[in-house]
Formats: C-alpha cells, sequence, structure tokens
C-alpha cells in the first residue's frame, strides 16, 4: 500500500538515502541535497513515499516568485522513485506517460498541486543533465505531458547554476485528466 508524508526531521531515512546514492540519484541522497537546499526558500515542503512503510519515493515544492513571478511556485523538484524497491516498474513507457498509470502522476505530482495555494502558478524544471532519470524527463515525460495539454513549455533559464527548461503546469487541466484514467489506492 503506498503512503505520502510529509518529510521532518523525525523520519528515518538513512536507507532510503542510501539507495538513492546508489542509483545516481544524487539530489536525493542525504538530507542535506534533498531537503536543506530548499531552506532558504519562502515557502517549502517535502513527502516522502512509502510503500508497505519502506521509504521508495520523494518530491519537494518551493516558492519560485525569483524566477517566474510572485505567486508561482515550482514543484516536482527532488522527485525520485526507487522503482527496483516496488514490487512492478512504472514509468517505463509513453503509454504509461500518457495515461498516468506511474507513481510521480498518481501520487508525487497531486501531493505537490494539493498543497500549493489556488491562486498560484505551477512549474516544473527539466534539464539534459545525465544524473538520475533527468535526460528523460526533460525528451519524454514533459514532451508527453505538453502533447496532452497539461504543461506548456514556458522558457529556458540558468537555474541554480544549471541550464534548464521551465514547465507550466496547469493543475485543473491536468486533475481531470488523471481522472479520466484507472487512480491506484
Amino acid at each position: 500500500m503506498f503512503n505520502v508524508v510529509q518529510w521532518s526531521e523525525e523520519l528515518e531515512l538513512t536507507d532510503f538515502y542510501r539507495h538513492a546514492a546508489s542509483r545516481g540519484y544524487k539530489n536525493n541522497s542525504s538530507q542535506q541535497r534533498m531537503i536543506d537546499t530548499f531552506r532558504n526558500e519562502k515557502q517549502w515542503n517535502a513527502w516522502i513515499l512509502y510503500y508497505n512503510d519502506v521509504a521508495v519515493g520523494s518530491v519537494a515544492a518551493h516558492s519560485f516568485d525569483t524566477v517566474m513571478g510572485e505567486h508561482s511556485y515550482r514543484i516536482m523538484a527532488r522527485t525520485c522513485v526507487l522503482s527496483s524497491l516496488l514490487p512492478y516498474q512504472s514509468l517505463r513507457t509513453r503509454n504509461q506517460i500518457y495515461e498516468h498509470q506511474n507513481i510521480t502522476a498518481q501520487f508525487l505530482i497531486p501531493t505537490c498541486i494539493n498543497w500549493v495555494p489556488s491562486n498560484c502558478r505551477m512549474f516544473v524544471t527539466s534539464n539534459e543533465s545525465s544524473v538520475g532519470s533527468q535526460r528523460l524527463v526533460h525528451h519524454i515525460f514533459f514532451p508527453t505531458l505538453a502533447s496532452k495539454g497539461v504543461v506548456s513549455k514556458i522558457t529556458d533559464v540558468n537555474y541554480r547554476g544549471i541550464d534548464q527548461t521551465v514547465w507550466e503546469m496547469y493543475p485543473d487541466k491536468f486533475l481531470e485528466d488523471l481522472d479520466k484514467y484507472k487512480r491506484w489506492n
């Protein structure tokens, strides 16, 4: 069973950080890289995804007004899914992305959307990095979502020292589209 828990200092995430590091997910390999990097943001939050009480994923969101203007947030930061700890694979085909049949769409994106105030804009960034699965997210995941009209490419920026593409997420469209397909527990 899946459960999303708001990050806190009390969570024991040593194994999660170790698994993330062993898979090359540098941004999820420690509290310092995954959480502390957002402490200077005006607003931020992070969540851990558990499967049968084992931490298998993470996601964060934070204010983004310094980049995209007042009342804007960056969601899906530090997104990570340790698929080897799950009994099945997701996010392996374009169709799974298109029909939202993956952990990111089922749990992590809605968690971020629910946290951001309703009168604010939401953005996601991707880049060409070979770290983790960023290149695949940049070239497959977001273009597939853009073809559905739930995100659109806005601009390219240098953010946190990395050239990144900024995509705007349309939360109402995303959630409406998500409800067209099978929802997980």
